[in-house]
């Protein structure tokens, strides 16, 4: 009898363990959804408010356009199959930047590229922008550009005196971002402003592509539908013979030469940038 009730005894506590850890898990997995944070629509997916837009320079040989062209005839709301998109034209250099200043954040980025182009199929999600419209080229403020260009989506391009360190491998008199290349700082002031991505991960011209920016202090990290095509450390301006820590900022939508689309652009704060993205 003793031992009946000490074998049952062990199998209860056994299983009241088992239930413990199981509620444990599952309490857990809820405190820690509850504490991840939202995304937050820079893009409401209706109109352009929390936006600020600027007409710049022309179009090397569409002057023309330039004096045609308004801020509400390059930076419009389209539909398409029941989605309002903006509409980018593309006819003129030009900003659509957010009114918000952002730090430590991953934002996402859905665009693809339409049939009009001016000169080239040209753009770029500008980010920690910074100063006055027209600084960087006679249009945008100065910032660091994550490429959207065609054939360069993922790219980085340092505008006026920003700078970063980026691993990179020197081929064909071009710098290439490489996990395993040497620490090489950039900038118009340094090895030069451009940075070729690691790799190709561009969509065929008309899909969609999902461009995600992790900006966490002074690394951002550059994926293009999902393979991480640029790691950027260190980001900065140089000024005054040093180096001023560049780790927040505005961001800016250009139009620069070709039709372009977007159907959604939003963020949401982050503490740690995922292993599986940064190793």
């Amino acid at each position: 009898m003793e031992q009946f009730f000490f074998v049952n005894y062990g199998l209860n506590l056994t299983i009241m363990k088992n239930r413990f850890h199981i509620v444990t898990s599952i309490a857990l997995a809820v405190i820690f959804q509850a504490c991840e944070k939202p995304w937050q629509n820079i893009y409401n997916g209706e109109n352009l408010d929390g936006f600020e837009t600027y007409i710049g320079t022309p179009l090397q040989g569409f002057d023309s356009l330039h004096a045609l062209a308004t801020p509400e005839k390059v930076f419009s709301i389209i539909e398409e199959n029941g989605e309002k998109l903006i509409r980018i034209s593309g006819e003129v250099n030009g900003s659509l930047a957010t009114l918000d200043t952002f730090s430590d954040y991953q934002l996402e980025l859905v665009f693809k590229w339409g049939e009009e182009v001016y000169t080239t199929r040209n753009s770029g999600l500008l980010y920690h922008s910074f100063g006055d419209f027209g600084a960087a080229f006679g249009t945008w403020m100065t910032n660091i550009e994550c490429q959207l260009m065609h054939d360069n989506l993922g790219d980085t391009y340092l505008m006026n005196n920003t700078c970063c360190e980026t691993n990179a491998k020197l081929q064909d008199e071009r710098y290439i971002y490489s996990k395993d290349g040497e620490p090489t700082r950039f900038g118009k002031d340094f090895n030069g402003a451009g940075i070729k991505k690691a790799q190709d991960a561009e969509n065929p011209l008309g899909e969609w592509n999902t461009v995600e920016l992790y900006s966490l202090g002074r690394t951002t990290v550059h994926v293009v539908n999902g393979i991480v095509t640029m790691v950027n450390t260190n980001t900065g301006v140089n000024e005054n013979n040093g180096i001023r820590s560049l780790s927040s900022g505005r961001i800016q939508l250009q139009s620069e030469g070709g039709e372009l689309f977007i159907k959604s652009l939003r963020i949401k704060p982050i503490t740690k940038i995922p292993a599986k993205i940064i190793q």
